[in-house]
């Protein structure tokens, strides 16, 4: 079997055809990071009969790990935007921020409401708002589009149930530690909200976009969009299918470090049964709003939305699964020291690499944590504070950068009424330093931690 320094150049290789397979060539990802495992396998020296069994471990593992749970987190998002439940978010975070300070509402807003929403999804939700508010306060335009843009994102690539930092979680073996997760993304959140609220008071100075000049007396007011929806939930029914969940598995974490063990408090706490009971006041909302006819027709959207990311996710599993039955691992985990000097930034570096070659923060982050999950050890992140930080740090590295390749820039882009070059100059440098900010947080929590 081959191990060693050619082993290591053999990965890196495969590291590069990968992405260029994924950005240049429009392979799609679970097909290239397939094929990338099976030719590294090969070349690694595993015995060909036992290759199947690899492939089918490492899938079938990250499906038993993870599957229901990004379902279950995904629906819970569907549910929130369909009832209205996340346009009432928004308006309590409005009416505790306060009318004077629209940048800020807007980003707390954008990062409350994409911890289960995908962050496209709750860019198209909340621009009426946005707008609403551009006419109300007089903001700029662009300033708020940056602002929403940057809170969705943060809490999209940082705070479980959103799919990629759960997938994370599980492939770095610190599911049962999702809470941890959740706080450490939610701390480290800071530092990124604030870098991203000054780049768009920045840029909203400096970049026009169409509708700064636009009449806006043909944009329908805060309290019109509101009436026009329809009655939304209360808000702490709108808030329950979110912070419910969080709630259980936080009181099965304290149980646990207590050890103090109790049948209800541990089944209820665990990340399945817990989003579960989110799904099901997600339900709840559905019919108190009258629409529980489309109940069936919410979760199959859902189930298409999520099942590519399944199997991409799967497919990082796979890659993770190859590289720990190499000589790679062991060879690393034999010179570990190298590796240990870069520590927290070789997860970012990594995600930061895949995340601007072929677009999808999701991505990014999945399958670098696949590829992560053996070499833990060797990196000196193997506690589960320091894994914990580790998803923080993929997660950061996945919002470096987003340009052309990413169908958020078109979204952000396209909703926010901005050319091109416009959006290069806001979304892509604003992901650029709000990425660069949560890996200074995280850094220092490094620091502290270790």
């Amino acid at each position: 079997m081959m191990t060693g320094i050619p082993l290591i150049i053999v990965f890196v290789l495969a590291i590069i055809v990968m992405v260029a397979a994924i950005s240049k060539y429009k392979i799609h990802p679970f097909l290239s990071i397939m094929a990338v495992s099976l030719i590294f396998g090969v070349i690694a020296g595993i015995p060909l009969k036992d290759i199947p069994g690899v492939i089918g471990a490492g899938f079938s593992g990250t499906f038993t790990s993870i599957g229901i749970v990004i379902i279950f987190g995904a629906l819970v998002g569907t549910l929130l935007e369909k009832t209205g439940a996340a346009l009432k978010m928004a308006d309590v975070v409005v009416t505790l921020v306060g009318k004077k300070n629209p940048e800020l509402a807007i980003i707390i807003m954008g990062w409350i409401v994409s911890i289960p929403v995908f962050c496209d999804s709750g860019f198209v939700v909340l621009n009426p708002i946005r707008k609403a508010l551009v006419k109300r306060t007089g903001a700029s335009s662009v300033a708020m589009t940056v602002a929403l843009s940057m809170g969705l994102y943060i809490s999209h690539c940082f705070i479980p149930p959103t799919p990629g930092p759960i997938a994370a979680a599980n492939a770095l073996g610190i599911g049962d530690n999702i809470l941890l997760v959740i706080g450490l993304g939610a701390l480290l959140s800071i530092p990124p909200l604030i870098a991203g609220y000054l780049f768009a008071k920045y840029i909203g100075k400096r970049v026009s976009a169409r509708d700064d000049n636009a009449d806006m007396d043909l944009v329908k007011s805060y309290e019109e969009l509101i009436a026009e929806y329809g009655r939304l939930p209360s808000g702490v029914m709108s808030f329950a299918p979110i912070i419910v969940p969080i709630f259980l598995m936080g009181l099965a974490s304290a149980f646990s470090m207590a050890k103090v063990s109790i049948s209800a408090i541990i089944f209820l706490g665990t990340p399945i049964i817990a989003l579960a009971v989110g799904v099901i006041l997600g339900v709840i909302l559905l019919v108190q709003s009258g629409k529980a006819k489309d109940f069936y027709e919410i979760t199959n959207d859902t189930l298409k939305t999520v099942g590519p990311i399944l199997f991409i996710t799967a497919a990082g599993g796979v890659l993770g699964k190859v590289i720990s039955v190499s000589g790679m691992v062991q060879y690393i985990t034999e010179n570990s020291s190298v590796l240990s000097t870069i520590g927290i930034f070789f997860p970012f570096v990594l995600a930061a690499i895949l995340k601007t070659a072929q677009g999808s923060s999701t991505v990014a982050i999945t399958t670098t944590a696949g590829m992560l999950a053996p070499v833990l050890p060797a990196l000196g992140l193997n506690t589960p504070s320091l894994s914990a930080l580790c998803v923080i740090a993929i997660g950061a590295g996945a919002m470096t950068v987003s340009h052309a390749n990413d169908s958020y820039f078109w979204v952000v882009t396209n909703f926010g009424e901005m050319e091109t070059e416009q959006g290069y100059k806001t979304q892509t440098m604003g992901t650029l330093i709000i990425g660069l900010a949560s890996m200074v947080g995280v850094f220092i929590a490094y620091l502290v931690l270790k």
